[in-house]
């Protein structure tokens, strides 16, 4: 089947289970999943999405997020897309919904995924506070901009090869300006999505971003220094932009309609501007040096320590939401160093995560239902795609999730400490973790000690998640419990492998 024949196929199979078009409010997509507004959470089938081949799993959080998997979803969303517009045009109704599979007798991937969903609901609750919904608005200002990121970070990354390697001289200028062109105008883009995410006019929040990276800056004076093009950064771009979408509301409110489309652009860009030259870039800029400083301080003094202490706790910080502040630090470091020293740390949370599947697998030999899960969620977890093995798997087995964190942990130790070492090890951008981190790898040193650094704390990652869930992941009640023969009912298992949850229970976030 061709790729585009296969994405909507995939498409098609997806619409109907959540209720046909006109139950579909809203669609976007990061980089693993396809996150939709639903207006009725009940007419999804999440037993029958979940057996379709090519969903790994579904999220329930601010929105319904069926995981896809990277470069799937970026193809499968234009097609859904494109499908939800015919349907509300042909007034379809929602799609019935496939009935649900018989729940299994006893322990399986069935009821992990029924626990896993029980937890899931719990975090979502307690998640839904002020500071938590502002960190979602943050992320969704920057997660756009990761395929950008990450494909000017890759040029990069190739270039310096070349660079070191003296070949193609004559290439790599032009590889240098592809690599460097999106960085040198980042601002412009967070603006415009700040604007856009805080309920603004974008282009607006991207004409005060733009202030920054304006390179006649240089010849302003404020607090007695000359600002520099850039100062400030992503910090103030998105400080300029939020203060622009409050003054445009304010003048909405108070300006004359019939002046409006006059009075109000010029306004929002004048007064924000004045500020943003006058305050923001000086204040934003003393807060991204600090950022940078605070890094470098953190990984050349505390080392090891350090990276055991980010490493073992990312995966409870994502649990709790607290993961996505680190989008603007992980930006900031990229755009003042080259790359960020703290993503290769805290991707070791996945590697500690492989790791205690892979035990899981094998203290529970009789369990074929949750071993189908592993087999088919362990390449993903390879290439750092974690949730299915997460919601999946350990979380809801409770020991192999501490274990695996503690996997991560010693991964983190690793890397942490050839930081401190003088051998920093960086990524030129965010998104992509595990093996897929490599072509994006960067540092002090050559590309070979770079990459044998990261290579070396997945494989301590991986080792020490093994070897701690295998030997202390189990108590005797939860063997007991969960190493018996089961065999998943076909109807409940997934093209993929994996399987789903009965229909009595909740669906498991994955």
């Amino acid at each position: 089947m061709a790729t585009e024949d296969k994405n909507s196929a995939t498409a098609a199979a997806i619409l109907p289970l959540v209720g046909g078009a006109a139950n579909v409010g809203s669609i976007a997509h990061c980089m693993t999943r396809l996150r939709l507004g639903l207006h009725d959470r009940s007419l999804v089938d999440d037993e029958a999405l979940k057996a379709v081949p090519a969903v790994m799993g579904v999220v329930e959080d601010d929105t319904y997020q069926i995981v896809l998997g990277p470069g799937t979803v970026a193809r499968v969303t234009p097609e859904f897309e494109r499908m939800v517009e015919e349907g509300r045009a042909a007034a379809t109704a929602p799609g019935e919904a496939t009935p649900p599979a018989p729940a299994s007798a006893s322990a399986s991937a069935d009821e992990l995924a029924a626990q896993g969903a029980a937890m899931k609901a719990a975090r979502k609750a307690k998640n839904a506070t002020p500071f938590k919904l502002f960190l979602r608005r943050i992320a969704n200002i920057f997660v756009p901009l990761i395929p950008a990121l990450i494909g000017c970070g890759i040029i990069a990354g190739l270039n310096g090869l070349l660079v070191n390697l003296g070949w193609l001289t004559s290439v790599t200028p032009a590889l240098a300006a592809m690599a460097s062109g999106f960085m040198a105008l980042i601002a412009v883009f967070v603006g415009y999505n700040t604007a856009k995410e805080f309920g603004g006019t974008p282009i607006l929040g991207g004409a005060v971003a733009a202030i920054i990276v304006f390179p006649g800056v240089a010849n302003i004076e404020a607090f007695g220094q000359k600002l520099a093009p850039g100062q400030g950064g992503v910090l103030g771009a998105l400080g300029a932009a939020v203060l622009a979408v409050y003054v445009e509301k304010w003048c909405r409110r108070w300006v004359p309609e019939a002046l409006d489309v006059l009075v109000t652009p010029t306004l929002t860009v004048l007064l924000s501007g004045l500020v943003t030259i006058f305050g923001l870039m000086y204040v934003a800029g003393e807060i991204s040096t600090a950022i940078g400083t605070f890094a470098d301080w953190l990984l050349s003094n505390g080392g090891a320590g350090a990276g055991f202490v980010l490493g073992g706790l990312f995966l409870p910080l994502v649990m709790l939401g607290l993961h996505q502040a680190l989008i603007p630090i992980h930006t900031t470091l990229i755009e003042q160093q080259g790359y960020t020293v703290l993503l290769p740390i805290l991707a070791m949370a996945g590697a500690g995560q492989v790791g205690a599947a892979v035990a899981v697998y094998f203290r529970l030999p009789r369990n074929q239902s949750i071993r189908r899960t592993i087999r088919s969620a362990l390449p993903a977890g390879l290439l750092g795609v974690g949730e299915p093995l997460i919601y999946g798997v350990s979380l809801p087995l409770g020991r192999p999730f501490i274990t695996a964190c503690v996997g991560g942990a010693f991964g983190g130790g690793f890397v942490g400490l050839f930081n401190q070492l003088g051998d920093k090890v960086g990524s030129t951008a965010i998104g992509p973790s595990g093996w897929a981190l490599f072509p994006l790898l960067d540092g002090n040193q050559g590309l070979g000690t770079t990459v044998a650094i990261y290579a070396g704390g997945l494989l301590a990652g991986y080792l020490t998640g093994f070897l701690a869930t295998y030997f202390f992941g189990f108590s005797k009640d939860l063997l007991a419990e969960f190493d018996v023969a089961q065999e998943p009912a076909e109807s409940t298992v997934a093209a993929t492998g994996g399987p789903t949850s009965p229909p009595t229970k909740e669906p498991a976030g994955v």
